[in-house]
């Protein structure tokens, strides 16, 4: 008796830690079914620029949803920027957190006429046209960047859901703007121990979503783990980043969601719930 109390104790601590949070189906039908171009839909040959207005422009223009990238500039600037340094897309030296707005301003992306843009350009040039879905990338300042998102996020009128590699920013989520729709993004462990170190192995099993309570996970194409396949059943799922050599059938026979670049697929390859599979030819009723 003793022996069955203990591991339903531990069965019961184990799906706490996996179980992600409850959403509506309202919530949830504005990203359900979309593909999202990864970083905007830039090209491969560099002329668009990953994370550009004229990527993001390119998004809305083709009636993709959109993924982007946010970080914090010195001065508290929140910026669209994927990485940590400038060296890949601006071929200059240091760190996006060590540079202000107008310095970040002077540089150009990967030698095209696009410069780095503020959210707040982002949201403007999008206006509420497409779905957006806005990664925090996490940092030592991982806590103000939650707040100054929020701070522009709250003013826009269209819809927009969060997601970060750091359980940590989506708990900030969970208990700030709980009606947010917030995801965690995930891969396997070996995939995250460069950037994550030990917090690979909580990150890429599923152990952290008692912290946030992710509405989503949206997990690295690939095999998953047997525990993140679990949680993933539990939630809505999307996976990152789809190229045109991979299986569109099985991709979005396994997820609600796809994150995309390099070719252009259908915006939608399904209908959210509660939505009729056929639609009047008719323009008022086209997402």
């Amino acid at each position: 008796m003793t022996i069955f109390v203990a591991f339903c104790l531990v069965a019961l601590l184990f799906i706490a830690l996996i179980m992600p949070g409850a959403s509506s189906v309202e919530d949830r039908a504005p990203f359900w079914g979309m593909y999202f171009a990864h970083r905007g839909l830039h090209t491969k040959d560099k002329a668009v620029p990953e994370n550009s207005l004229a990527a993001f422009t390119a998004a809305v223009d083709a009636g993709y949803g959109i993924e982007l990238d946010i970080r914090l500039a010195a001065d508290g600037e929140v910026v669209v920027f994927h990485d940590d340094t400038l060296l890949r897309m601006c071929g200059a030296p240091g760190r996006v957190a060590d540079l202000t707005l107008a310095q970040l301003r002077e540089l150009k992306l990967l030698d095209t006429d696009q410069g780095i843009p503020t959210l707040w350009e982002t949201l403007y040039v999008v206006k509420g046209k497409v779905p957006l879905l806005v990664e925090l990338k996490s940092g030592p300042q991982h806590k103000r960047l939650c707040e100054e998102a929020w701070k522009i996020l709250r003013t826009y009128e269209g819809d927009v859901c969060i997601q970060s590699f750091d359980p940590r920013m989506v708990r900030w989520y969970k208990k700030h703007v709980p009606g947010l729709l917030r995801g965690q993004l995930a891969a396997r462990p070996k995939e995250l121990r460069a950037s994550a170190g030990l917090a690979a192995y909580p990150v890429g099993w599923g152990l952290t979503h008692f912290l946030g309570r992710p509405h989503f996970i949206a997990h690295r194409k690939g095999p998953v783990s047997p525990i993140m396949r679990l949680a993933r059943r539990l939630a809505m799922r999307m996976v990152w980043t789809a190229h045109p050599d991979d299986s569109t059938f099985m991709l979005e026979e396994e997820n609600e969601a796809i994150i995309f670049e390099y070719y252009e697929p259908e915006p939608r390859f399904v209908d959210p719930p509660g939505v009729p599979n056929s639609w009047p030819e008719d323009e008022t009723y086209r997402f």
